[in-house]
């Protein structure tokens, strides 16, 4: 398989299954590799082993650090800061969404969430 040809790699991460099912439910295409992590410290490790063209990313999780700080690992990290990451959580304050922009997020989704405005977003960033 050609480069250009390669199936995409989106990694969902949020410690709810019901969001992490629904968001895969949503991107479902045949063209792209879903992968998932319930947590932010599993998602930095999937995502430094797989190079995923893009990391939907909660921000409230458990765990050692959050969302924000997992982007900014990321965004920050030679071998991942490529990784297109779309914020998806119900923090949808001005100051919530500046502070993902300065984390390093190339976008911002508010929960709930359209299905249907996720899927063309996504159609965009990964062309």
């Amino acid at each position: 398989m050609e480069e250009t040809e390669r199936m995409k790699k989106i990694l969902i991460v949020d410690d709810a299954a019901v969001i992490r099912d629904l968001v895969e439910r949503s991107l479902g295409r045949d063209d792209c590799e879903i992968l998932k992590a319930e947590n932010a410290e599993e998602a930095v490790a999937i995502a430094r082993q797989e190079k995923p063209d893009l990391i939907m990313m909660d921000i409230m999780m458990p765990g050692a650090f959050d969302g924000l700080e997992a982007t900014r690992m990321l965004k920050n990290d030679p071998q991942t800061s490529d990784c297109i990451v779309i914020l998806l959580t119900a923090k949808g304050q001005k100051t919530d969404i500046e502070k993902g922009i300065q984390a390093g997020a190339d976008d911002y989704f508010v929960k709930p969430f359209s299905p249907l405005e996720l899927m063309r977003k996504v159609d965009d960033l990964l062309g």
